[in-house]
């Protein structure tokens, strides 16, 4: 970490002496001005903020005193080394207050200077260093805070926000774009791919949607739905196109733009399509995964956000293709009334497969056969597309309750590979139906529910978990969910996150060149620091050495240098 230092001295023998005997180089430290009285000092610290100030006590013009008391109106942090002759030093001690920290007799001895101002900039560092990770914590803090409010209000967790945010922000007046983005052909990606390589692609791909939006600049939230889906929120503020978080200014500006709401749409939508093409772009070239990405190019208020949330993926499910951009701009009455002709049975049917309610199931088949006859008649080939994505629909459903076997998983996809017509289509989702509800039924209802548990920790193994936000995932207690983990994984909560996170952060490091930094956010732990410390206490190496060890050995067994 670079610091700035400042010299301040009426004799320029001095000044100069200070400038060039000093090791500056050696110490990481640059000298970003030379001043012969207060004056000129004042005016070089107000444009250089140096972390280090060297001064002389009587000058010209303005006193090393004057110039003090002038530098602590607004900088309190910079740390003043007074220099002094020893008939002045009772003069000296009046800056005290002004919070020196050092003298230096004149003649300098330069020796003893420099060990002082070694010592000095190390504490500056130090001090930094404890600041920027501390805001770095309260950040990330504000950051888990802020996703759990939006992951709870997509998914109706919470009734309404809460009327003042953590900085005394009105979430209401908040604005987002939405954004969906799907992995393309997850169900059938994943056949014979290993949970490990599964877990790979799902963080490479979230992180380079975080990535990208970064990068632009803008203030967003990427928010697992389920595997291999995402919401993505991009906050906005009310004035013409100005992108802001939570908090910025102009969240705080709410009377609007003068531009036309024409004009803003338009230029919204435009926006809105470039970002869904970086994402596109970033998944591509960081997973080599292709994604369907679902846009809402309006301005959505935050009571909304289930409601478009619900709408938006209907509408990027039921048209999928592959790798491209779907943009929404809103439903007409009929057209939502007649999506959720066919969405609302699918999703009545995945509630009763959770719940193991035969009855509500055969009720849901019941509806989404006659929904699917009706359609038919209407479109046919329409027919066929949603009777064919219902199914891959629900088989991903039931894989994430663990609900179906790998061999049953290759039984369903021979019937809808085989299948060419609507009613070919719906006895592959009664078989799906039908193996799911006797593996759930053999099942007891804590494994069911350790099962759900673990996919939710699996898709949010990056951000800070608690056993009272799964426990209320499940909708049970906190200690029930407790008793119920130990016994289905035989190790604590906390044990079980931290292995799995170690165990990813092992794959990253051996099958990325990421640094570790990057890896160790990626994984949950945002400070480095405490990263190492967990790797090192599960197995006994850092990161960094675990991973030269292990391409090392790789080399070897190669035959490679």
């Amino acid at each position: 970490m670079k610091l700035k230092a400042m010299l301040v001295d009426d004799e320029k023998p001095i000044l100069q002496n200070l400038h060039t005997v000093l090791p500056w180089a050696d110490l990481d430290i640059e000298v970003v001005g030379l001043a012969r009285n207060g004056v000129q000092a004042l005016d070089i610290a107000r444009r250089h903020r140096p972390d280090l100030i060297l001064c002389d006590i009587r000058m010209p013009v303005m006193d090393g005193i004057e110039f003090l008391r002038r530098l602590r109106e607004t900088d309190e942090e910079a740390e003043v080394v007074m220099l002094t002759g020893y008939q002045d030093f009772n003069y000296a001690r009046s800056v005290i207050p002004y919070g020196v920290r050092d003298y230096v007799l004149k003649p300098i001895r330069y020796d003893e200077l420099t060990a002082l101002i070694g010592r000095l900039a190390g504490a500056i560092r130090e001090r930094r260093q404890a600041r920027d990770s501390e805001q770095s914590r309260l950040d990330q803090a504000m950051r888990l805070a802020y996703e759990k409010m939006l992951h709870d209000l997509l998914t109706d967790s919470v009734p309404a926000p809460p009327p003042r945010w953590i900085d005394g922000e009105e979430p209401e007046r908040w604005r987002f774009v939405m954004m969906l983005a799907d992995i393309d052909d997850y169900a059938q990606r994943c056949r014979g791919v290993r949970e490990r390589e599964r877990k790979m692609w799902l963080v490479a791909a979230r992180d380079a949607l975080r990535d990208a939006l970064a990068a632009e600049g803008l203030r967003h939230a990427v928010l697992p739905m389920r595997e291999g889906e995402w919401c993505i929120l991009v906050a906005r503020g009310n004035v013409g196109g100005e992108e802001v978080g939570p908090g910025g200014p102009a969240a705080r500006r709410d009377a609007g733009s003068s531009e036309p709401a024409a004009r803003r749409e338009d230029g919204l939508r435009e926006r809105a399509g470039r970002w869904a093409e970086l994402l596109q772009e970033a998944v591509w070239a960081h997973a080599g995964l292709p994604v369907t990405v679902g846009i809402h190019p309006e301005e959505i208020a935050i009571h909304d956000l289930s409601r478009v949330f619900r709408s938006l993926q209907r509408t990027v499910h039921l048209a999928a293709g592959r790798n491209r951009s779907v943009l929404w701009n809103g439903e007409t009455a009929g057209e939502e009334a007649n999506r959720e002709e066919l969405w609302g049975p699918v999703g009545q049917l995945v509630a009763a497969l959770k719940r193991v309610e035969r009855d509500r199931v055969e009720e849901a088949l019941r509806l989404l056969a006659a929904r699917l006859t009706a359609e038919s008649g209407r479109s046919l080939a329409r027919a066929e597309k949603a009777a064919h994505f219902i199914a891959l629909y629900l088989l991903r459903e039931m894989r994430a309750l663990g609900a179906l076997t790998a061999e049953q998983e290759d039984e369903i996809w021979r019937l809808v590979e085989l299948a060419d017509r609507v009613s070919d289509m719906l006895a592959a989702v009664r078989r799906i139906v039908e193996l799911s509800l006797e593996t759930s039924e053999r099942q007891k209802t804590g494994d069911r529910l350790m099962h759900i548990a673990k996919d939710y920790i699996d898709r949010n193994l990056s951000r800070d978990l608690g056993v009272d936000e799964v426990a209320g995932h499940l909708g049970i207690s906190a200690s029930y969910f407790s008793l119920l983990f130990k016994q289905r994984f035989g190790v604590t909560f906390l044990e079980y996150v931290t292995a799995e996170r170690v165990e990813l952060a092992k794959s990253l490091l051996l099958l990325t060149d990421r640094s570790i930094s990057d890896i160790g956010r990626s994984v949950g732990y945002a400070e480095r620091r405490y990263f190492n410390k967990v790797f090192h206490k599960v197995t006994g190496e850092l990161p960094s050495a675990w991973r030269e060890r292990r391409k090392t050995n790789d080399r070897k067994e190669s035959g490679t240098n």
